[in-house]
């Protein structure tokens, strides 16, 4: 992928849930890496994309029912303090044509293939949980968010913006199905796993844990390294212009009904729905107690602070001895809070037969995209009809010991070459020799992961010694040898970024879409659209979708749909970030990525 890989710049953040990049208040220069053709109602991408004053609106039809990006988008008003949210113009869709020449008059020619919609880090959290190192802050502001308390009713608000859609904007289809490509929960807790589930399938969610009658995390602590919504402490935040919310807390842990979502989804998963905290090691017993015990650190001096963000930046620490160190030595330190049983570290089993429970089955199917036979092996990886000659494959890119990059084992590269292989008439060995398969369907295929390709690296897994790992550049080298692949489609970075991977072979290449999570501004998922040109090329539309939230917020309204606007407009005001959009307007293009990385539509020699 060209520019920055940002992952980098989140490392010591992980174990907070991958707080904003944008918080260190680092700059980033983000050459773009394509160019592109003008279509009527479009424009093509440019170095660091066209900005909002130049960028020619769509004209093509709107989405039927609920608005997308291309209609409105959330955008900063004001220009100092808390800033509050108010509604901006539409981003304009951007023709991608590295990959495959956009040809006049396919739109009158095209045929809907596939439509659906892609959310992504969700980040489902028990924000009270003693295994949560929120006393990170001390080293960076941005290593906490102020809006995660209210993050059930966050995903609540995105899935009825889901419901909404009605027909995709180029196409008219409506969305088949929603794919979650990971990190759907937060700290690999049952609990967490439960509100994720329940978000998705439809049911009634308390989001609290401890005790069932109060809050009990850092943001009431008296601590002033935190914001505190319902006090006039002046912490930290309060002194940059966060606002007093007084019943903020109280209404955090209230109960919230989701609908659930009206068509099927899948699951994919990413490395917080596999480790604690994203990082650390799974099923270690000092851990599990801890985290359903009766003591939580709120704090440590500056000196543990910096030897776990060091062991963060690097992820060399595959027994979390670092932390546990830390726990220890700090035993004194930690204030009494309630023990519960629910906050358990949740295993691959658990995760597996929790997806299969029909409680959960919501719009299906069941097991959102696992069987029964995955439970024999534990395997988080398979294969699924999205339309007549469209199939999905979603693959499992986590490391098992502990460590927040991925990668592919041995087993599951196979898998994938064989899966690919079933699909295709024609594709290529790894030598360049062509390989026929007569039985080979030739459906176009869209791959699902969590990790995108710069994430994915080849270290050891101690939980799966006996076979070599295997990172994004030899992902992307046998998707190359698949004329059929149209996308890999993924999240982790918490940033939209779109990158073509092109081949010698025109009909080869394949584009890379990456999103940004629903936690962090700015808090998008999107709609992707598959259409056939007829004129040997096919068009993937991505469109950008916010949640059903209002933009405007009320700080007296505390009910489920003011909380979802709180929700937004807090991720918004995360340390550092508004200054990186001084005026009202601006794009954090960093994170909400560059016109051409937003509203696009990325064109494809067709096999």
């Amino acid at each position: 992928m060209a520019g920055i890989d940002i992952t980098t710049d989140r490392r010591r953040f992980l174990f907070t849930s991958g707080a904003a990049v944008a918080a260190t208040g680092a700059a980033f220069a983000l050459p773009h890496m394509s160019r592109g053709t003008t279509d009527a109602g479009a424009v093509p991408a440019q170095r660091g994309g066209p900005g909002p004053s130049s960028a020619r609106p769509l004209s093509g039809r709107a989405a039927p029912y609920a608005t997308t990006t291309l209609e409105t988008t959330a955008r900063l008003s004001g220009r100092a303090g808390y800033r509050r949210i108010a509604p901006g113009p539409g981003w304009p869709l951007v023709v991608r044509d590295e990959l495959a020449t956009a040809r006049a008059a396919r739109r009158d020619r095209r045929t809907a293939l596939a439509c659906f919609v892609q959310l992504t880090d969700l980040h489902v959290a028990d924000v009270q949980s003693p295994l949560r190192t929120e006393f990170l802050r001390a080293g960076s502001p941005g290593s906490w968010r102020g809006q995660e308390a209210l993050n059930v009713a966050g995903a609540v608000s995105l899935v009825e913006q889901v419901n909404a859609l009605g027909g995709g904007p180029h196409t008219g289809r409506p969305p088949a199905f929603v794919m979650s490509t990971g990190d759907n929960i937060d700290n690999h807790s049952m609990v967490e796993l439960e509100w994720f589930l329940t978000v998705m399938s439809g049911g009634r969610i308390t989001p609290n844990t401890g005790d069932p009658a109060a809050y009990e995390g850092v943001q009431n602590s008296g601590l002033p390294l935190y914001w505190h919504p319902d006090d006039s402490l002046r912490d930290q935040d309060k002194w940059r212009g966060m606002p007093r919310i007084p019943g903020f807390l109280d209404a955090a842990i209230r109960p919230v009904t989701s609908p659930g979502l009206r068509i099927p989804w899948y699951s994919t998963p990413g490395n917080h729905d596999d480790l604690p905290g994203g990082c650390l090691t799974p099923q270690d017993p000092q851990l599990a107690e801890y985290i359903t015990g009766a003591r939580k650190l709120f704090s440590v001096p500056d000196s543990d602070v910096a030897a776990f963000a060091k062991v963060l930046e690097t992820g060399d620490d595959p027994k979390s001895a670092v932390l546990k160190d830390i726990l220890r030595r700090n035993a004194a330190r930690a204030r009494t809070v309630t023990a519960d049983a629910r906050r358990r570290l949740a295993t691959p089993h658990d995760y597996l037969r929790a997806h299969l429970n029909p409680a959960f089955a919501g719009a299906g199917p069941v097991g959102h995209g696992y069987t029964e036979n995955h439970l024999d092996g534990e395997r988080m990886y398979y294969s699924f009809p999205i339309a007549d000659g469209v199939v999905g494959i979603s693959i499992d890119t986590t490391y098992r010991s502990g460590h927040y990059e991925g990668s592919l084992g041995t087993e599951q590269l196979r898998w994938l070459e064989r899966t690919l292989a079933a699909h295709s008439s024609r594709h290529h060995d790894a030598d360049g020799r062509v390989v026929r398969n007569p039985g080979g369907d030739d459906a176009h295929i869209l791959v699902f992961s969590h990790h995108h390709s710069p994430s994915m690296t080849r270290r050891p897994d101690a939980a799966r010694t006996d076979e070599t790992r295997h990172d994004g550049a030899e992902v992307i080298a046998l998707l190359n040898r698949f004329p059929n692949v149209v996308a890999w489609i993924n999240g982790h970075s918490h940033v939209n970024r779109i990158t073509p991977h092109a081949h010698a072979t025109p009909a080869r290449s394949f584009w890379e879409v990456n999103t940004a999570s629903h936690i962090d501004y700015p808090q998008h998922a999107r709609l992707l659209e598959l259409v056939d040109n007829h004129d040997g090329t096919l068009s993937l539309f991505t469109t950008l979708i916010e949640s059903a939230a209002p933009y405007r917020t009320d700080f007296d309204d505390l009910s489920a749909v003011g909380l979802a606007s709180l929700y937004r407009e807090l991720a918004y005001n995360a340390p550092g970030l508004a200054a990186r959009m001084p005026a009202p307007g601006d794009v954090h293009e960093v994170m909400a990525g560059t016109a051409g990385d937003r509203n696009t539509e990325l064109l494809l020699r067709r096999a």
